[in-house]
């Protein structure tokens, strides 16, 4: 996972995708670049640093009888918030280490 993604589990509905992406802008808007120190490095993406920073990086899902056990509307969701990258994704347990890589686009981009 890249340093500016994010996973996180909520409602997937088109309208919250929306807000999630309308909200993180306005708490870390992308322009004026001169906000962020960071991208006094040649870099241009300090917004996507503060978004995944908000969203998080990891989640905790319980397993019952062997499956995924969310309530009814959860899904986990990828966030990119610096542009399209090849994802992979990591799954651990005590017993069981899986990896898949995927170049499917979830969420934000």
């Amino acid at each position: 996972m890249h340093i500016t993604a994010s996973v996180f589990i909520n409602d997937n509905e088109s309208g919250l995708h929306q807000d999630y992406k309308d909200w993180l802008e306005e708490l870390a808007p992308h322009e004026p670049l001169s906000r962020y120190r960071h991208n006094l490095t040649g870099e241009d993406n300090g917004d996507a640093h503060h978004k995944r920073q908000i969203m998080g990086r990891e989640v905790t899902v319980a397993i019952t009888d062997g499956q995924l056990d969310f309530g009814p509307w959860e899904c986990i969701f990828y966030g990119e918030f610096d542009g399209r990258r090849r994802k992979r994704v990591l799954v651990k347990n005590n017993r069981l280490l899986m990896s898949v890589s995927t170049d499917r686009h979830i969420l934000v981009g």
